[in-house]
């Protein structure tokens, strides 16, 4: 168990994002440019406890090289992206993409990896978690993380600046949402074709921040399973039962393979199932490629298959 949770700031994970994946400024887009969902999900039947005063609108934006990212959240939802119903195995999990807090990276961290898992009979289910706001007239950007403070960081701070958000604690309020978007798809599991009993979800950078709070979360919103990649948030006591666990990240990426390896060490001193992969070159988000982080998702697969994950289910 933890006792010490000094603060790991916003800027570690900002920092992290914006040097492995696109700190260059995004370009407007004028519709979702990424493919379309089967549905779209809310997450609450009205405005999202918290965010009622969130007073702006979402937005698509594109990278300068073309990659879809959603910024500003105020309405949380899943896009449903269902496995095709001759391959569909009775699995479901909620995919939550990174971003540091300010953007959702929709493609590789999001879409693709729904399309991925629904090649193995997977109905995935893109988060758009809420996110601090990043629009005109937003606060300036941390300037960076700086050196880390003495005693590992345990745990994660994001608090608002901009109007309603003064004060917000918004890893709150994505971690509700990561927690809601489990409970949705357990109680309607048969809608979807799944088993009540086989929701994961699979987190990237900061979504794997949200993940990691559902996994330490309640039990009625806990995943079944659930695949952290290159993003552990607070470390707690284990859930008993500990949940079969996947890690992925890469070595030169030592903030998230510390703390990678350190949430494998408690599941195994748990006696928790548990699977770590630490690539040696990748960095953060996977972006240097040519290493085995190229294939983390053949890992996963197999990793899903040894836990029965990928066997058709009985209706």
């Amino acid at each position: 168990m933890m006792d010490r949770a000094t603060r790991w700031p916003l800027t570690t994970f900002f920092v992290l994002w914006a040097g492995a994946a696109f700190a260059q400024a995004p370009v407007a887009a004028p519709s979702p440019p990424t493919p379309t969902a089967a549905s779209e999900i809310p997450l609450y039947p009205g405005a999202a406890p918290g965010s009622e005063a969130w007073d702006w609108s979402e937005r698509s934006v594109t990278t300068p090289t073309g990659l879809p990212m959603v910024q500003d959240v105020v309405r949380p939802v899943l896009l449903h992206y269902p496995a095709d119903r001759g391959k569909a195995v009775g699995t479901a999990m909620v995919v939550a993409p990174g971003g540091g807090f300010r953007t959702l990276m929709m493609s590789y961290e999001g879409v693709d990896i729904a399309r991925r898992l629904n090649a193995m009979g997977v109905h995935a289910f893109v988060l758009k978690y809420r996110l601090r706001y990043n629009g005109p007239g937003a606060p300036p950007r941390p300037a960076g993380g700086g050196p880390a403070q003495a005693g590992r960081p345990r745990r994660l701070t994001v608090t608002g600046t901009y109007k309603a958000q003064a004060g917000q604690d918004l890893l709150a309020l994505a971690a509700d949402d990561g927690r809601q978007a489990v409970r949705l798809v357990r109680e309607r599991a048969r809608d979807f074709g799944a088993l009540r009993d086989r929701v994961g979800m699979i987190g990237f950078s900061a979504g794997g921040v949200v993940t990691s709070e559902t996994v330490f979360g309640p039990a009625a919103t806990r995943p079944d399973f659930a695949a952290i990649i290159y993003g552990v948030g607070e470390i707690r006591e284990v859930p008993s039962p500990a949940p079969p666990l996947f890690l992925a990240v890469a070595a030169d990426d030592p903030r998230a393979a510390d703390r990678s390896i350190e949430l494998f060490t408690a599941w195994r001193k748990a006696k928790g199932p548990a699977e770590l992969h630490v690539f040696q070159t990748g960095a953060h988000g996977f972006v240097n490629k040519g290493g085995g982080a190229d294939h983390f998702m053949d890992r996963l697969e197999e990793w899903l298959g040894a836990n029965k994950l990928l066997s058709r289910s009985a209706d």
